[in-house]
């Protein structure tokens, strides 16, 4: 997907979620045939002109201020993370740019990453690279989320497995937000490095073998990964509620720490426990 295909997809699903209403505009000019506000009143609202707003939906200006797309940001009520990715597609660093003939570069995991994860004994964490990769694992991570050490390489991908491996489903009981996120995620990744043919070919896939993705992925939502709380159905301990915390190096943010743990005191820290201790290994 083309930057200005994406700038386009993206500025008229936001367009098509507001309603004059939501942003005080008087309901004029009859029955409305798309969803959404129109072109003229978005362009209203940012104090810019019609045409102008329009060339931009079409990927036609080729380097608007930011002071231009902040206000388109205000118009269609853009949060943080919506906002960021508008200025990513309209105004693209082309050095993030990954040449579409050049060999694919292989990532590796930071080695103080590593070892992090490496003495980690209680808390599952995963290092999670470009494209969410994953990049490295602890057995605390293999005994909650699955053995990606069984996985072929270009197999550890947490976007492919959330949508292509059925165990997936039975994991997450809260599968839909998950899924959601993963794709919110891929799409500001998107607009983070655009030109990469690896991200088109995975994107691509998905779309292909995922009619859940296909839909997610057509309503463009956009948001980073940072923390929360995930709701598991572990085939061997149950119900297991844990929180997560996303760690990035201020020197290489395409790589991040993802760790989690449960409430202290809770019966998923107790599952937790058990979970741990069924998968360590045996005492020589």
């Amino acid at each position: 997907m083309s930057t200005a295909t994406g700038l386009n997809e993206f500025l008229r699903s936001r367009r098509a979620r507001l309603r004059p209403q939501d942003v005080a505009l008087p309901e004029y000019g009859g029955a409305r045939r798309v969803a959404g506000l129109r072109r003229e009143e978005i362009a209203l609202l940012a104090g810019v002109s019609v045409d102008y707003y329009t060339r931009m939906e079409q990927g036609r200006v080729p380097n608007p201020s930011a002071s231009v797309l902040d206000s388109l940001a205000r118009a269609l009520r853009l949060d943080e993370d919506e906002t960021r990715h508008l200025h990513q597609l309209a105004r693209p660093r082309r050095r993030g740019a990954v040449p579409a003939d050049g060999p694919p570069q292989r990532q590796l995991v930071r080695p103080m990453l590593r070892r992090l994860i490496d003495h980690l004994d209680d808390f599952p964490a995963v290092v999670m690279g470009r494209r969410m990769d994953v990049l490295a694992w602890n057995p605390a991570a293999a005994a909650l989320l699955g053995d990606y050490g069984a996985l072929d390489p270009a197999e550890r991908n947490i976007a492919r497995i959330t949508f292509l491996a059925p165990s997936s489903r039975e994991l997450f009981a809260d599968w839909a937000d998950c899924a959601r996120e993963n794709v919110a995620y891929l799409d500001l990744e998107a607009g983070r490095h655009p030109g990469d043919p690896t991200l088109a070919r995975l994107i691509g896939e998905l779309s292909m073998h995922s009619a859940d993705f296909r839909r997610m992925w057509a309503e463009h939502p956009v948001r980073d990964k940072t923390s929360g709380s995930k709701r598991f159905h572990h085939p061997l301990v149950g119900e297991v509620v844990l929180a997560y915390e996303t760690l990035r190096a201020a020197d290489d943010p395409d790589q991040a720490l993802i760790t989690y743990a449960a409430e202290p005191g809770s019966s998923s820290e107790d599952a937790l426990r058990m979970l741990l201790a069924w998968a360590a290994p045996a005492p020589r």
